[in-house]
């Protein structure tokens, strides 16, 4: 699982509606109180009715600060946000993976015969229903599928689906670690360094209510709040964002 820092939140207190409804992912964090009292963010958002003035919202909004962005032709982009988001594989994880297969050369082959965007040898690629390999659209679909076979199989450990992605996922089951390969090794610590620069950050959104009519919560709980954000895919490869760490 991937671990984010995040600044703490500050002031004296934080407003807050709770809502019971059913939870859906989405691309952006909100902030809720649970029934032990804890302040929660998760994109897992409750659906909450809009503010009445009995009440105030705090929203930790998701803000995309993903440097392979800019670095990225808006076409490749919009198709790696696309499939991405419908297969449930983060997309900064994507860029950075096909940054350092063909760095976004759409027409890469490599010697061992891996074609396209993300590098698919032509047995993964036939796998995933991919016919050219040099179709953006193809080759990243097919990419990033096999990216969420590889998520499912490892139990969402980024490392080894990774290391999987590269030396081959038979391999890396057997040993049931990160191959000792340089080449294995150093791909894998590139892309990790460059999905680390991915990571979103939280800006805290208030809508304020009367003050005659505003429910004041202390920030501070009887647990101690957490300034990490905790990402898990869960096995649907859903992304996860959340500060309640989670449980093996």
């Amino acid at each position: 699982m991937q671990l984010r820092n995040f600044g703490i939140l500050s002031g004296a207190v934080l407003l807050v509606t709770l809502q019971s409804a059913p939870t859906f992912a989405e691309d952006k964090i909100q902030a809720f109180r649970n029934s032990d009292g804890r302040l929660v963010f998760t994109n897992l958002v409750e659906n909450p009715p809009a503010p009445t003035p009995a009440s105030a919202t705090v929203l930790a909004v998701q803000e995309k600060t993903d440097v392979l962005s800019t670095e990225t032709p808006d076409a490749i982009g919009n198709i790696i946000d696309t499939i991405s988001s419908h297969h449930g594989v983060d997309p900064g994880l994507v860029r950075a993976v096909i940054k350092q297969e063909s760095n976004f050369n759409r027409w890469a082959v490599s010697n061992k015969g891996a074609m396209g965007l993300m590098q698919l040898i032509p047995a993964t690629g036939r796998r995933y229903g991919v016919r050219d390999f040099f179709d953006p659209q193809q080759n990243i679909d097919g990419g990033v599928r096999y990216l969420k076979f590889l998520l499912e199989k490892f139990n969402g450990d980024i490392d080894l689906s990774l290391a999987a992605y590269n030396a081959g996922e038979n391999l890396v089951q057997r040993l049931g670690r990160i191959p000792a390969i340089p080449e294995t090794t150093n791909y894998v610590r590139r892309i990790r360094a460059m999905y680390k620069k991915s990571a979103p950050v939280l800006r805290v959104e208030a809508a304020a209510a009367p003050a005659t009519t505003l429910v004041a919560v202390e920030q501070a709980p009887e647990k101690p709040q957490t300034s990490r954000i905790f990402k898990v895919v869960d096995e649907r490869g859903v992304v996860h964002f959340s500060n309640i760490e989670p449980t093996n």
